[in-house]
């Protein structure tokens, strides 16, 4: 809980600090449901729901900076017990939250890609994260966003050093 604190109130700090500078910040709270596609647990955690927040630092590039953070609760469980080949038991996801940085590429007004990566804690554990993404603006005031994104994290099972991907639907309106 002190980890999401710490971050929040960083974010909060940098949107303000920018907002001094002079810097064209646009951040959006979201809304996500979250597929998983590839887990040794997949049953114990085929979907997740959760909150997001995005900021974009607009310059005169098409190539943006962007932070991310989420978090999403795994509600769904079909209370199986699952184990790696030597017996130890293989834990279960209630949880994740995402750290990631990257950059977005914005070729048109109204659609952004972007690539963002960084640190996941899930189970206890802070493991490494990507997700590309694609995005959509609307209206043309980009009040609005929605994007697709695919999120995978590396060595989620320590002994067989099995991936966690998934996919994520999100929508989202502008804060500030």
């Amino acid at each position: 809980m002190k980890k999401i604190i710490v971050i929040i109130f960083i974010c909060f700090s940098v949107t303000q600090s920018s907002a001094q500078l002079g810097i064209k910040l646009k951040s959006y709270l979201s809304v996500q449901y979250n597929k998983t596609i590839a887990d040794e647990t997949i049953g114990n955690n085929p979907w997740s729901v959760g909150l997001g927040f995005q900021s974009f630092v607009f310059n005169k590039s098409k190539f943006v900076p962007t932070v991310e953070l989420t978090g999403d609760a795994y509600l769904e469980n079909d209370k199986v017990f699952r184990t790696n080949p030597d017996g130890s038991l293989i834990p279960k996801l209630k949880s994740m939250v995402n750290l990631f940085v990257g950059c977005g590429y914005q070729p048109i007004q109204s659609i952004y890609v972007a690539l963002t990566a960084g640190p996941s804690f899930n189970s206890g554990r802070t493991l490494f994260g990507i997700k590309p993404s694609l995005g959509f603006y609307f209206p043309h005031s980009k009040k609005w966003t929605a994007k697709i994104s695919y999120i995978n994290i590396f060595n989620r099972n320590e002994k067989t050093k099995k991936d966690f991907s998934s996919v994520s639907l999100s929508a989202g309106f502008k804060l500030f």
